[in-house]
């Protein structure tokens, strides 16, 4: 399991990232300020750092200057609601190996985690996710049953990863949300139901099983 450092100050958005990943398999671990994220990130086992900007204690660009300077193989992800033009130029000449601007989906997200660490020699990257008939090919983002491609909307399929790779597990209606739609989504609209319902058609009523009172599974 890989470790990722979260350096970001604002606990909304770090506890969705972190929920987020865990359910992913990543390990996370969460820094809310920049000394603190700085020092773990120069001493710790971390595949790869997500961080913020407007940090307190050190800035963004700072801390990345400092692994750039002493930890150059780590890559850095950064994460910030500034949306100047300047900004982004200056963090990826600094060194940073991507760069995405708040409000975000945190599916888009993973997409981008789960490239940066392609390479490592550690851990192969998954290409397929399969249940019974159903095959998801991750690298060309498309969906069988048995020998038959079925069309499934971004959404669509970004639940049906997630819950194939918790194969087993009891994922939330939060943790479903959180995932596929973002950390602003209504905690009390009923979308996974309504999704949940179009993957049962697509993919067969018994894809997932409703778990009453905690959430879905996929067995």
């Amino acid at each position: 399991m890989k470790s990722i450092l979260v350096i970001e100050d604002e606990e909304r958005i770090s506890a969705f990232i972190s929920k987020g990943l865990t359910a992913a398999g990543f390990s996370p671990q969460i820094a809310a300020d920049g000394l603190t994220g700085r020092d773990l990130a120069l001493t710790g086992d971390f595949a790869l750092v997500i961080l913020d900007i407007g940090l307190p204690g050190l800035d963004g660009f700072s801390v990345l200057r400092h692994l750039r300077e002493r930890r150059p193989e780590l890559p850095v992800l950064v994460l910030t609601a500034r949306d100047n033009p300047d900004d982004t130029i200056y963090a990826l000449e600094s060194g940073a190996v991507d760069y995405m601007i708040k409000p975000f989906r945190f599916a888009e997200l993973l997409a981008r985690v789960r490239l940066r660490l392609k390479e490592s020699p550690q851990e192969q990257e998954v290409t397929e996710l399969i249940r019974d008939e159903v095959r998801i090919d991750l690298l060309k983002r498309q969906v069988w049953v048995k020998d038959r491609l079925v069309e499934l909307s971004a959404r669509e399929l970004s639940l049906a990863e997630i819950l194939l790779r918790n194969r087993g597990n009891v994922l939330s209606r939060g943790q479903l949300l959180s995932h596929v739609w973002g950390f602003d989504f209504d905690p009390g609209s009923n979308v996974v139901d309504v999704y949940i319902g179009y993957l049962r058609k697509k993919l067969g009523s018994d894809f997932v099983t409703t778990v009453r009172g905690f959430g879905y599974r996929v067995d």
